[in-house]
């Protein structure tokens, strides 16, 4: 009688050759999975210890990621540069600071019961002022890189472009959390130094917009695999609402006499860039859809489904906090279960392609 038998190929190991910085997008949209969950305005049983589980996830996730790229930099020097001067690739660079600054937010927020508090405070300042620092500096040095090396058209504008400019805001909206653990006269520097982040980082938007809205027009759809990176339009609406209400809450200790317009401004704001979002989300919805109906593969883009949408839920809850209506409570809740479906989805399906290979094995 003949044996049955099966086989299982061995797991490749990765070409760190091919690590971009697009990777750090999976640390991302881990850290702002936690980090909604630790927002979310509901008391549901167990939410918070898979909020605090999904944050080890996101912390291990990032020194193993910080490790590869630094093996990446010393080993594979050429590789680093060409990624660095392909502008396809260099926008991508604004995704390290942003997944430093949503991992020191989640110690500061949901690891302080494991690690303690001064620890976590500890890090989160570490962690935020890298992470601002790097924002800051890819935010200039990248579409400077872009204009000097005149390698990018308008009309090839795509919503990846975003994510340089966008990263000054991240840390615009978690900064104001460690203004309660600072010395008072370090509190209103933090206060005014995120609003300054914040501005700077809404007119870097509001400014590249239209150019990407009009590469859109001019050149149609976006390919199949680049179609999720439409949702990266929701991350600027969903951050600066989530920054606008956090900044409010930071005012009461840093500068009370700026709270009540603090608190009325952040309300009136988010009202406006939510309900652009709800809107941007059903046109990305639907171009998504018809690309997953044309055939559309997984790709790393497909990460893009998750921190923008985290951005909306943070700033729905926020809104429901500081306005006491019950909609933005439904609608915080609503979002996150997109965002843990997406995360599911993008989570497993890299899991896998790292497991066969696909996506950062040898080359061939």
């Amino acid at each position: 009688m003949a044996t049955l038998t099966t086989s299982y190929a061995a797991p490749r190991r990765p070409d760190l050759a091919r690590l971009g910085p697009n990777w750090y997008a999976v640390v991302m949209g881990t850290a702002i999975t936690a980090n909604a969950a630790a927002a979310l305005p509901l008391h549901l049983p167990g939410l918070r210890s898979f909020a605090e589980l999904v944050w080890v996830l996101a912390a291990n996730l990032l020194v193993l990621l910080v490790i590869g790229r630094t093996v990446h930099l010393v080993r594979h020097r050429e590789a680093a540069r060409a990624q660095l001067l392909d502008p396809a690739t260099a926008v991508f660079y604004g995704c390290p600071p942003m997944a430093l600054l949503a991992v020191g937010y989640g110690t500061l927020v949901l690891g302080g019961p494991l690690i303690g508090t001064g620890p976590a405070v500890a890090i989160d300042l570490v962690l935020w002022t890298l992470g601002t620092v790097y924002a800051l500096a890819v935010a200039v040095g990248i579409p400077a890189l872009m204009v000097a090396r005149r390698r990018v058209s308008a009309l090839r504008a795509n919503p990846t472009w975003l994510l340089p400019v966008v990263a000054p805001m991240v840390a615009a909206a978690l900064g104001p959390a460690l203004v309660p653990h600072l010395p008072a006269g370090a509190r209103t520097a933090m206060l005014f130094g995120c609003y300054g982040l914040f501005g700077a980082s809404l007119l870097a938007c509001l400014t590249l917009l239209p150019v990407v809205f009009a590469g859109l027009l001019h050149g149609g759809p976006p390919a199949l695999a680049l179609t999720p990176s439409l949702f990266l339009v929701l991350g600027p609406l969903g951050q600066s609402t989530t920054a606008v209400h956090q900044l409010a809450d930071a005012a009461r200790l840093a500068d009370p006499g700026l709270a009540a317009p603090a608190g009325a401004f952040a309300v009136l704001y988010g009202i406006t860039m939510l309900g652009f979002a709800l809107l941007w989300l059903v046109l990305a919805g639907a171009a998504n859809l018809r690309a997953w109906r044309s055939g559309m593969r997984f790709a790393m883009t497909w990460w893009a489904y998750t921190f923008p949408v985290g951005t909306l839920v943070t700033g729905s809850a926020a809104m429901a906090r500081h306005t006491g209506f019950a909609g933005f409570t439904v609608l915080a809740a609503g979002l996150f279960a997109l965002l843990l479906a997406a995360w599911a989805v993008a989570a497993g399906r890299t899991a896998a392609g790292l497991y066969a290979g696909r996506l950062l094995g040898p080359a061939v």
